[in-house]
């Protein structure tokens, strides 16, 4: 039956009223409409029925008021300022109320902020509802006052109301009360980071942590009960936690995994997995989700053997929501989960003979159709894979782009790139930024460890028996990082874990006569670097020893993980002089590798080295102007350093592959003098490099034509931990194996790093502080005569 007149104004007065954007002090004036008037009103006018107001929790609406609020709430038409507080007696401002009367406009054009430049007290506005009042103003909703002005914070009074109101009506449709409006919620790329905490530091961080997103999640939940919540992995693996996991605490048959007891105390609907998920190997994963609660996905991901499906690829969720007249109704709702197949690539050791992953979009494409012959009303992807870009090629690492244009997927949580979206790729194409679609599909990328949180809000019109989705829009919600208010259900749920891990990382391991850090490592042979190079050379020379292969040379290869680039100003190694403790060896080697060794040729060692050195951007030498140095785009953990051989880059020379590991200019030689004993390294000369898993199972130029691989299936961190043990105390000095081949000229040259550096800039090494740069960082300059 169709909503007449006075109930339509009811509707709009209350949404009004109970925006959550509410910041002002309660209504005194007669003049001036309150929440529980409207709440009242509109009650009545749409003569629902009512209860008797036990349902809601806030405790600042009388028993008189509280079943009008209980119906409202019901229709999801309100919210609470807080899960107990209502504020029934505050009063609306001007912007407030223009803001949600526009979102009550089903438009489907933009409006530009510059419409609202022409009132005099613009500046007033909140940033919040600008593009709200844009479209007021657009659609001819708000005018403002004949001066100039719209008076924002002016409380609205119930004549004014009904003149809002009138004029929406008069030309505008309100949302319809059959309607379902549908949250879909979103973390990724958590990598253990479950409590405020950050291991490597050893101390609270309000910067990070699933405890601090499950405040995001609750008010989320609270503004919108239709709502569910998902993964998208990258969850098991990261910091200490997860090593504690594995190496100290390991899973026991039975025993739910922490990380998944950490999710079970939000209520996550469903997850998937990461390419992180499979760093320690197919039975611990198994036993990682024989215990899982709720569904962990993977749709590409195949049995070698069987070529059946490894892992559960899709499911089907029904939720149970309420539409705008308060109805009850059960909406299916399909997910389907993808990796990036170059979990083939980087952890081959664990993966190859036992699984094959196939390309994640054709996936998706095969179980589509079943998941919609399943019934699902709404398709959900959760694509840890990332953004990628308008080129495509089967069996490509981020595809969420392509995704993002299939028919019949209505909503994609993405991630692996730890970018955020919202925000990145604009330079894509039929990107919307101000929506959060990507080719009309709501699209998230919630950043990493836990600091944003994805919402994609979906309305649903019902189709006869069926669904469809007639509008949506998606946004990123940043964590309170000054505050340490959390989630404590969260830190309860991995408090044994997360103390012996603190433990754990505070057991002793040696001394260090000098801090280690890692600021200068993309720009100079680094004591960082060095300690993991030296450690790993002592490590296998003890295993070669007395084998066929024990009158080789011994290299050893090793990247700066930790040296800012995507991970921030803050994302760098910083060991004070002293005692190094098991916290420290984390803080110089990230990731939970374990060591190979290859046997290659001279040539093959070069071409590792031209890989390594697509760190740089080339250099003008006839140039005057400021020219960066490194390559912002290139990962700072695929810059090696070889240790064992001398050598120079010349960054006058063109990178010869690009970030892939194909050829981009195949006459380029940045590699210069390359010396091994002080003599020419001999092109056919054997040599064994000692690296890690994930780069000897990768497809770096070089590495890829070894002709031995040796897995010892142990630890790098254990290498480090066992080497310190064994020498006691470290002097952290770089024995300057490799330098820039000198450019003559006036080079403006530049990079960036931590400000902290300033304090440490190396003797000799060409490098001056030059001031602030962006984001955290600080500018450096560098001479390369």
């Amino acid at each position: 039956m169709a909503i007449g007149r006075k109930a339509a104004i009811a509707i709009i007065a209350l949404v009004l009223t109970l925006s959550g954007l509410i910041t002002v002090t309660p209504a005194q004036a007669a003049n001036e409409v309150s929440r529980g008037e409207f709440v009242k009103h509109l009650v009545t006018s749409m003569e629902l029925e009512l209860g008797d107001g036990s349902t809601i929790a806030f405790k600042d609406v009388d028993k008189k008021l509280a079943p009008y609020v209980e119906a409202a709430y019901n229709l999801k038409l309100i919210s609470g300022k807080t899960a107990t507080t209502f504020g029934p007696n505050e009063k609306i401002t001007r912007e407030q109320g223009f803001a949600v009367a526009a979102r009550a406009i089903e438009s489907e054009k933009e409006y530009s902020t510059s419409l609202l430049t022409k009132f005099k007290d613009n500046r007033y506005l909140s940033r919040s509802l600008l593009g709200n009042l844009s479209e007021a103003v657009g659609v001819g909703l708000l005018f403002g006052y004949k001066d100039g002005t719209v008076k924002p914070s002016k409380g609205i009074a119930p004549g004014e109301m009904r003149a809002i109101v009138q004029r929406l009506l008069k030309e505008y449709k309100t949302v319809k009360g059959k309607d379902v409006s549908l949250r879909i919620l979103g973390t990724s790329d958590l990598h253990t980071n479950f409590v405020n905490y950050d291991y490597y530091q050893d101390k609270e961080s309000n910067a990070l942590g699933l405890a601090k997103t499950g405040v995001l999640i609750e008010a989320a939940r609270a503004e919108n009960p239709n709502a569910m919540l998902f993964d998208n992995g990258d969850l098991i693996q990261g910091t200490p936690f997860g090593g504690y996991k594995v190496t100290v605490d390991r899973l026991e048959d039975g025993e739910l995994h922490p990380a998944y007891a950490a999710l079970e105390s939000l209520d996550f609907d469903a997850s998937t997995l990461g390419n992180h998920e499979f760093n320690f190997g197919l039975d611990y994963l198994d036993e990682a989700l024989d215990d899982a609660p709720f569904p962990v996905l993977n749709a590409n991901v195949y049995d070698a053997k069987t070529k059946k499906n490894r892992f559960t690829p899709y499911t089907i969720i029904d939720k149970e929501v309420v539409d705008g007249k308060g109805k009850k109704h059960t909406i299916q709702v399909g997910v389907i989960g993808v990796v990036a197949p170059h979990i083939m690539k980087w952890d081959r050791a664990n993966l190859e003979g036992k699984v094959i992953a196939e390309d994640a979009v054709a996936s998706v494409k095969k179980f589509l159709p079943e998941v919609e012959k399943a019934g699902a009303d709404v398709v959900v992807v959760l694509s840890h894979s990332g953004m990628g870009d308008e080129t495509y090629e089967v069996g490509e690492e981020d595809i969420t782009y392509q995704l993002s244009s299939i028919k019949g997927i209505d909503a994609i949580i993405t991630g692996h790139n730890h970018d955020v979206f919202p925000g990145s790729y604009g330079e894509l194409k039929n990107v919307d930024q101000e929506q959060g679609t990507i080719n009309g599909t709501p699209i998230v990328m919630p950043g990493k460890f836990g600091s944003h949180l994805g919402v994609i809000d979906l309305k649903l019109a019902p189709k006869g028996k069926e669904w469809e989705v007639v509008s949506e829009k998606a946004e990123l919600r940043a964590i309170d990082t000054k505050t340490n208010v959390v989630a404590e259900q969260v830190i309860e749920a991995v408090k044994e874990t997360h103390e012996a891990t603190i433990e754990y990382v505070r057991s002793p391991v040696g001394e260090t006569t000098a801090p280690i850090t890692s600021y200068f490592s993309l720009v100079t042979d680094d004591p960082s670097i060095q300690i993991v190079n030296n450690a790993q050379k002592w490590y296998v020379e003890q295993k070669v020893a007395g084998t066929e292969n024990a009158n080789l040379p011994i290299l050893s290869a090793a990247a700066p993980f930790k040296a800012g680039g995507r991970n921030g100003a803050e994302y760098y190694t910083d060991i004070k002089t002293g005692q190094i403790a098991i916290k420290n060896v984390a803080d110089l080697y990230v990731f939970d590798n374990t060591v190979f060794t290859l046997k290659l040729t001279g040539a093959d060692l070069k071409e590792w080295l031209e890989m390594s050195a697509g760190q740089f951007q080339q250099v003008n030498p006839a140039a005057t102007g400021e020219q960066k140095l490194i390559n912002d785009e290139y990962r700072t953990y695929n810059f090696d350093v070889i240790d064992g051989v001398t050598y120079e880059i010349d960054v006058t020379q063109p990178a010869k592959y690009n970030a892939e590991g194909a050829v981009a200019n195949a006459s380029a030689n940045r590699i210069k003098n390359l010396s091994f004993d002080g003599k020419a390294v001999d092109p056919a000369q054997e040599f064994l490099v000692v690296t890690n898993n994930y780069r000897a199972s990768g497809n770096f130029p070089g590495v890829r034509n070894a002709t031995e691989k040796m897995d010892y299936a142990y630890e790098n961190r254990q290498v480090i931990m066992d080497y310190m043990v064994e020498v006691g105390t470290i002097d952290p000095s770089a024995d300057s194996n490799w330098s820039f081949s000198p450019v003559a000229g006036n080079l403006n040259l530049t990079f960036e790093t931590s400000p902290k550096a300033q304090q440490l800039i190396p003797a000799d090494s060409g490098i001056t502080y030059i001031g602030a740069g962006a984001n955290g960082f600080a500018k450096y300059g560098i001479d390369l005569k």
